[in-house]
């Protein structure tokens, strides 16, 4: 099954592109509203998730690329001892793969996260994110999907 691994390559490559044009056309902390809801809005993350951890003193990059990188492993691993028929499961790890590997690379050249995906509405705003985190998610989903609906489907 790790012929699904064309899907995290695509994942990566989408998300450092994007995360490129965001850096050239964006200024940092300048919001381009692009809906009453949504905008373009470049940030740096050093921490995880919703900024996690993001005022250490920067131990916690080494700590991200070596948990991402390690989960990674296991999930190429997972992914090779999955059964054709488990395809659902095959996408959410290539998509988890592909997401953890784009972040480890901003990590590893830059030391931070690039973000530039916002939504918001009135005072309260979602974290910003970007593809990788997206893809994360997406998998995450599609792995919940499996596990609660598919799975019984296929017994």
């Amino acid at each position: 099954m790790t012929r699904w691994l064309w899907l995290s390559l695509i994942v990566i490559l989408l998300d450092q592109s994007t995360k490129q044009i965001a850096e050239a056309l964006l200024t940092h902390a300048q919001p381009v509203n692009v809906l009453p809801v949504f905008s373009f809005t470049l940030l740096y993350n050093k921490g995880a998730a919703f900024s996690f951890l993001s005022d250490q003193a920067g131990w916690q990059r080494w700590f991200f690329i070596l948990l991402a990188l390690g989960v990674s492993t296991v999930l190429i691993v997972w992914l090779r001892r999955l059964k054709r028929e488990e395809r659902w499961t095959a996408v959410a790890l290539a998509l988890i793969i592909g997401g953890a590997l784009g972040n480890v690379i901003d990590r590893i050249l830059f030391g931070q996260v690039i973000d530039f995906l916002h939504f918001h509405y009135g005072d309260h705003d979602f974290p910003a994110f970007n593809i990788a985190d997206s893809a994360i998610t997406v998998g995450v989903a599609i792995m919940l999907l499996d596990a609660l609906v598919l799975s019984r489907h296929r017994s």
